[in-house]
């Protein structure tokens, strides 16, 4: 890699390129959890988490949705529109679990329907705290960017969650990130796998996500792999 680093996330790194629209994202052979607490370095995760996101960026633009992707350079390199991220993360939950249940009375495995969608503020130093709307606008952020991202949002659900359906598995929540590109555009951004999402087994509450390494329950690779070949022997 020649290019330039220009953020080092907790599992991906991003770089310059000779183009000033473009990015280079090198998905990292690393998985974190609790906000970096716990890490560990399996081989194999990065390159099976860009074959995901790529199989799904794929999917949802052909849906209309316009996203960061642009290629992907072997083994765990994409190619990306460079984009100004919003630092709000939204998260979509179709199924009561984690922090819902934890700070609420709301039963795990209730089903939420329509899905609830919420707010975060993308801030690791301040654990990710809710937001609500008065917040955002207070914090400078318009009515019309809170449509923008609650429209895409849902509109990303039905795609994932039909996808996720036809492999037998149940879309339970994930977490969304968006940015503006050189045209003022909101794209999708960041990634879209199992480590930014929580999936069971269809009619049960096993884990096929990034739990397996948060509660010490299995493999993600071999997991995540599964996935993988599932999806891309889809008719």
């Amino acid at each position: 890699m020649t290019d330039t680093q220009i953020i080092k996330g907790k599992v991906k790194t991003v770089f310059t390129t000779s183009e000033p629209d473009k990015v280079l994202i090198q998905y990292e052979d690393k998985v974190t959890a609790g906000n970096g607490r716990k890490v560990d370095f399996p081989i194999g995760k990065g390159r099976v988490c860009m074959q995901i996101s790529e199989f799904l960026f794929k999917k949802l633009e052909d849906r209309g949705i316009r996203t960061h992707y642009i290629s992907t350079i072997p083994e765990r390199i994409m190619s990306c529109k460079k984009v100004d991220i919003v630092p709000i993360e939204v998260v979509v939950r179709n199924v009561a679990a984690g922090s819902l249940c934890r700070q609420t009375y709301i039963e795990e495995g209730s089903s939420l329907n329509p899905p609830l969608v919420e707010f975060y503020l993308k801030d690791d130093l301040k654990d990710d705290p809710l937001l609500t709307t008065d917040r955002m606008e207070r914090m400078g952020y318009t009515e019309m960017l809170y449509s923008e991202l609650r429209s895409s949002a849902i509109k990303v659900n039905d795609i994932l969650a039909d996808i996720f359906d036809r492999i037998e598995l149940t879309l339970v929540d994930f977490k969304l990130e968006y940015g503006h590109d050189s045209n003022g555009n909101l794209c999708l951004a960041d990634e879209l796998s199992p480590d930014s999402m929580r999936l069971w087994k269809r009619g049960t509450s096993e884990s096929c996500d990034k739990d397996l390494f948060r509660k010490d329950k299995g493999d993600i690779v071999e997991v995540y792999n599964q996935i993988f070949d599932k999806l891309n022997n889809l008719p």
